[in-house]
């Protein structure tokens, strides 16, 4: 009797065991079923030598389309070079001429022949836009982002955060540190696509403190004396675009500088700006604005008949300024930008600054900052030369 049962246990386990896996091989047999009906199915050229290529549309501008593909990787095709293009991916065509809006579009699968491209919706209306005519092909996802709807506050914002100190411990004591952020934000975040809106922030401190003793030192001791270093900047652009090259702007700015014997300087203005030079290696922008400037400066201490008070100044001014930038082999990125303040109320009181700097890469984010900025104020407290320069190194780290 007990081999009897010991057979039918051992036969209830294998019958189980059994179920077990057949259970789990239907489910795997189901997911694959479930993971290939929902994979979509690849996009497909036909070239016009007879060659085929699959893979996904990334996008199309003008007269050619991007297309990736695990053999070829990402190739810009050109749409002569098309003979039929077939899409399972939804895109939206924006015509030349045509600027993208927040006007709700219905997107669709795209088709290429007989040199148009073809809109096909999933309500059944079809659209035929003829190659010559075509400025954008814009997958779904993006266009629903970048277009269609408001990013939030936070989406799209890149740049770079510096830093540099110098320490001195001897007969002299000093300390120095310097910060800076650059951040830049257009909207929409791709570039193939044209700018509608673009913010610009960017702040820069230098603070130093030199302690220097009284040498040989005098009976009763005479306090050492100190020099002080104090240069801040900052300023915020909001730029709305008209064309691709054209905007209208609205800045301000903040300086102080020890150095010239400025307090603060506030700037608040608007203007227009353009673009001449455009290309993917290299920008130049060219803005002027009309503003309103205050400058208060530090006062001496005491005032007196001899040290009288400095006399803050309220000028209505106009800037006109450059900025360009230009990517170097090897990744290295140059910066320039150049400014002169004039006042209409004050011609006296006018001043300039201008920037230069390369951005070189290290290591991943990180980079070797140099720079170097020159401020000219041809009004400064009494007692304060009008030029200050500085020469800065620093350690960069870049957000994207």
């Amino acid at each position: 009797m007990s081999t009897f049962y010991e057979s039918a246990l051992t036969s209830k386990r294998s019958i189980c065991n059994l179920m077990v896996f057949c259970l789990a091989a239907g489910i795997l047999a189901w997911g694959s079923v479930a993971t290939a009906q929902t994979k979509p199915a690849p996009d497909v050229i036909v070239f016009t030598n007879g060659d085929h290529l699959t893979g996904t549309i990334e996008r199309g501008e003008g007269d050619s389309i991007v297309f990736k593909s695990e053999t070829a990787g990402e190739i810009t095709v050109p749409l002569n070079k098309v003979k039929e293009l077939r899409s399972h991916n939804n895109f939206v065509v924006i015509r030349k001429g045509e600027k993208p809006t927040k006007i709700s579009r219905q997107p669709g699968t795209i088709a290429y022949d007989n040199d148009a491209v073809t809109l096909a919706t999933p309500s059944g209306t079809s659209e035929t836009i003829p190659t010559k005519n075509l400025a954008f092909i814009v997958d779904q996802t993006t266009y629903d982002k970048e277009i269609a709807n408001n990013p939030n506050l936070l989406h799209g914002w890149n740049g770079a955060i510096s830093g540099g100190a110098t320490l001195i411990r001897s007969t002299q004591t000093g300390t120095s540190f310097t910060a800076g952020i650059a951040l830049l934000r257009t909207i929409p975040t791709v570039t193939y696509l044209p700018p509608k809106r673009r913010t610009t922030f960017n702040l820069l401190e230098t603070y130093g403190k030199l302690s220097q003793p009284v040498i040989p030192q005098t009976n009763p001791p005479s306090p050492p004396s100190e020099a002080k270093t104090s240069i801040f900047h900052a300023d915020a652009e909001h730029d709305i675009y008209f064309t691709p090259r054209f905007y209208a702007l609205g800045d301000l700015s903040y300086d102080h500088n020890f150095a010239q014997g400025l307090n603060l300087q506030q700037v608040y203005g608007g203007g227009f700006g353009w673009t001449p030079l455009l290309t993917p290696m290299q920008q130049l922008d060219l803005k002027a604005d009309v503003h309103y400037e205050m400058q208060s400066f530090i006062q001496p201490d005491p005032i007196t008949i001899d040290n009288p008070r400095v006399p803050n100044q309220n000028l209505i001014g106009a800037t006109f300024g450059e900025a360009y930038h230009r990517n170097l082999p090897g990744k290295i990125l140059f910066t320039q930008t150049a400014s002169i303040l004039p006042a209409f109320n004050n011609p006296d009181a006018y001043s300039a600054v201008g920037t230069a700097g390369l951005a070189i890469p290290a290591y991943k984010r990180i980079s070797l900052g140099l720079n170097a900025t020159d401020n000219y104020l041809n009004m400064p407290a009494a007692g304060y030369k009008k030029n200050s320069f500085q020469f800065v190194t620093s350690i960069v780290y870049n957000l994207k």
